[in-house]
């Protein structure tokens, strides 16, 4: 197994699923299928999120952006890869949902990590930025060029956009695009 793929199941297994779910579905938290968390929103796929931490290849001690935290079930997994001398923040748009997202993060003592409402009509955190890794849970539809210019040089954002899931990275001479046609992949729209 290689290391990304072997620190990704390490982080899975110290960030278990059912401490991010409600009591009425905390019992499927096994079952590899998106769960409702409330307010229209899910708990993505676990073989989802795997492949999207895979592809993110989160360094130690990175600065990560978590766009559409949710239940911040991902915010705390992007918390284990940066481990204490990274910082991880998460923008979620629903109010209720960044208080579930805190309290469920909260519990799982990673004090690096944050979760903070989302701005409508701004996407992520361009006052934080530049983020050597951004995650975005949600599909936008396209590839937005706000959340690009929000990458350090050297970084990388994983995200789906019109059910495909994409790599983007970005180096000394710009933006360069990856996508991942072998699956198609369903997510809450981006709002």
């Amino acid at each position: 197994m290689d290391t990304g793929r072997a620190r990704v199941q390490q982080a899975f297994a110290a960030t278990p699923r059912e401490r991010f779910l409600p009591p009425a579905v905390r019992s499927r938290a096994a079952v590899d299928a998106p769960l409702p968390i409330g307010h229209g929103a899910t708990n993505s796929q676990p073989w989802t999120v795997r492949l999207m931490l895979e592809l993110l290849a989160v360094p130690s001690g990175g600065k990560v952006l978590d766009v559409g935290s949710g239940s911040g079930w991902t915010t705390a997994l992007l918390a284990h890869l940066t481990g204490a001398g990274g910082s991880v923040v998460g923008v979620e748009v629903v109010p209720e949902l960044v208080g579930l997202g805190r309290r469920h993060l909260s519990s799982m003592q990673r004090p690096w990590a944050r979760i903070e409402p989302a701005v409508r009509g701004v996407l992520g955190l361009p006052d934080a930025a530049p983020f050597d890794r951004i995650l975005v849970s949600a599909d936008p539809g396209t590839i937005p060029a706000e959340l690009e210019q929000q990458l350090a040089e050297g970084g990388r954002m994983v995200l789906p956009a019109a059910g495909v899931m994409w790599t983007v990275t970005r180096d000394h001479r710009g933006w360069h695009r990856e996508s991942e046609r072998e699956h198609r992949f369903a997510f809450v729209p981006l709002i």
